[in-house]
Formats: C-alpha cells, sequence, structure tokens
C-alpha cells in the first residue's frame, strides 16, 4: 500500500512539474507524448504526414499551422480541449483518440482516480504546449 501510494506521489508531483514547472522540461515531457501518440498519424514534424495517414478515413490536419489559421494566436484551451476529447469537442472528424479517457484509464487502476486525471492533464498540457512549440512561422 505504501509503495501504491508513493508511485502515485512521484506521479502527482511530476504532472504538477509539468503544469507549473520549467518549460523546458515540459517540452521535453510534450515532445515524447506527441512521439508516443500523435506521430504515427500526424508525422515526427506535425504535418500530417505520418506512417498511418494513409490509412485515414480524414485528412489529416497540419499542426504545425494552427496558429496561421486561427490569426496568428494558438488557441490553448482549444486545443487541449481537442486532445483530451472528453468534453464534446473532438479531433478532425472523430477518428481521433479521446486521449485523455485512454491516459485517465492506463492510469487508474495503478494510481486511483484522482492522481491519474492530474496527470492525464499534465501530459495533455505537456502535448499542447508542444505542439504550440511547432507553429510556422
Amino acid at each position: 500500500m505504501f509503495q501504491q501510494t508513493f508511485s502515485a506521489l512521484g506521479l502527482v508531483i511530476a504532472a504538477s512539474a509539468l503544469c507549473l514547472g520549467g518549460s523546458a522540461m515540459a517540452q521535453s515531457a510534450g515532445e515524447t507524448e506527441y512521439m508516443n501518440a500523435c506521430a504515427a498519424c500526424h508525422g515526427e514534424n506535425g504535418t500530417g504526414d505520418g506512417p498511418l495517414a494513409e490509412l485515414m478515413t480524414v485528412e489529416l490536419p497540419d499542426l504545425t499551422q494552427i496558429s496561421a489559421q486561427n490569426d496568428g494566436e494558438f488557441p490553448m484551451l482549444d486545443v487541449i480541449q481537442i486532445i483530451d476529447g472528453r468534453s464534446g469537442i473532438r479531433g478532425h472528424g472523430y477518428p481521433m483518440p479521446v486521449w485523455g479517457q485512454r491516459f485517465k484509464e492506463a492510469l487508474s487502476v495503478e494510481i486511483g482516480p484522482y492522481a491519474s486525471e492530474i496527470v492525464t492533464r499534465g501530459r495533455i498540457l505537456a502535448l499542447a504546449q508542444h505542439l504550440e512549440s511547432i507553429q510556422a512561422q
């Protein structure tokens, strides 16, 4: 029990560091999340040319153009909600996974529902920050 609590506490602290801490750590974590969860479809550079893109039934957006398509502003909250997918705002036509649910389910049994929600939000924020960092200039 102590081991589980200690493990959960470590994950909560790590998630908090992502949300509150240095941007270099968040960017590194976000890039890792991107490569693990998004690059297969959206491509390593975010341009929509990942190895699974040709199998998709919808056109994948160029994620480096999000700011350009929003009058030069990166719509952070919208991006977070699209990645999360649990709030009813879904990404590009629906085949995109509901990452909020996937991230949370993967951790809920191990660390519980509250800690897993905190970690999930940290992962999604780090991912959104990474997307903001790859916007075309």
